[in-house]
């Protein structure tokens, strides 16, 4: 098939540091390549890809000008068999004029404004969710299937004897509950370290205010915004991660990416983590914003009870590249179907 990826425009492909949408593109992109598909990426100038790459911009731009970016990104796209949209509702919009069929993938939360977006080109182009919580945001699009994010599980470094801390990895922003992390660690008793971007301007005061005066340097250490080893080598160490989230995460990679390493989970069931971690198999769940329970719950030895091992074979059998490649092959041809 020739197929044309969308990458949002704010970040390269694949990223250096924060950019998660940006780390699957990369992987989907190359892995159709890999197949035998005629595959373009649009994504900026500095991405690399093992695709023809074609740049309307060529370097990230600022997320200032939002709409007109979301705008003028796919406006370069040309004529292929479908075209596969990784970014927001304004190009998923623009997708609806399109001859060629348009499948857009769901990497964010339903607001009411995308809500109405979407449910206004309900029949003009096809949706995937990453998760089933997401698409329960908006169950009546045309959806083609649910197909989750995957982890390349061999770039990841497995360890069987974790350290004495816990993790916290993400963008600090108050959704993300970096703050919920510092009080549940504190209240079991486990050192954390932290690491993610800070988005200056959007998350400096929050970031000024509930987490730097807690940082110590010894019982809570901030590693700063990790990528690479660094990255792997901090949920290799861990003996947990730490998910404590806010709001209606609609997959949460970094989960996978820490039960790659054999660390296991300690997550509130909000969004899609009771789809990803099945609890006191590869981590422990409580319920929403329940975060004495789950503090308890560190320090009632349930996590001891987890094989690092199974944590590993876990995510090789359910988040697999192949699988979420498979996935995508299988939805590319069903639209081409549905079409003809």
């Amino acid at each position: 098939m020739r197929i044309a990826e969308i990458a949002p425009p704010w970040v390269r492909v694949p990223p250096e540091g924060y950019g998660g949408i940006e780390w699957i593109v990369s992987i989907l992109t190359d892995g159709l390549v890999d197949r035998g598909h005629e595959v373009t990426l649009y994504a900026t100038g500095d991405s690399r890809t093992r695709a023809r790459l074609s740049a309307p911009f060529d370097e990230p731009v600022s997320l200032g000008g939002k709409g007109f970016y979301d705008a003028v990104h796919p406006m370069a796209i040309q004529r292929y068999d479908v075209i596969h949209d990784h970014t927001g509702a304004m190009a998923a919009c623009l997708g609806a004029l399109s001859e060629t069929p348009v499948l857009h993938t769901l990497h964010g939360p339903f607001n009411p404004d995308v809500r109405r977006l979407c449910r206004m080109i309900a029949d003009k182009i096809y949706f995937n969710s990453i998760s089933d919580s997401q698409r329960s945001g908006c169950p009546e699009l045309n959806y083609v299937g649910t197909i989750y994010n995957a982890v390349e599980v061999e770039t990841y470094p497995f360890r069987s004897e974790k350290e004495d801390y816990a993790l916290f990895l993400g963008r600090f922003s108050e959704d993300k509950g970096a703050h919920n992390a510092i009080y549940i660690a504190q209240q079991a008793g486990v050192p954390l370290r932290m690491a993610g971007k800070v988005v200056p301007g959007v998350d400096t005061h929050y970031f000024e205010e509930r987490i730097e005066p807690h940082l110590d340097g010894e019982n809570i250490i901030y590693e700063g915004e990790v990528g690479g080893q660094r990255k792997r080598e901090l949920l290799a160490g861990a003996r947990f991660l730490l998910f404590p989230i806010q709001w209606e995460e609609p997959f949460g990679l970094v989960m996978t990416e820490a039960l790659a390493c054999g660390t296991p989970i300690v997550a509130d069931a909000m969004g899609a983590a009771s789809e990803i971690v099945k609890d006191s198999e590869v981590g422990i769940l409580v319920g929403e914003g329940e975060w004495d329970a789950m503090a308890e719950a560190i320090k009632s030895g349930r996590l001891e009870a987890i094989d690092p091992h199974h944590c590993r074979e876990y995510v090789e059998e359910h988040f697999s590249v192949e699988a979420m490649i498979d996935g995508y092959e299988a939805a590319f041809e069903k639209i081409l179907a549905d079409r003809a």
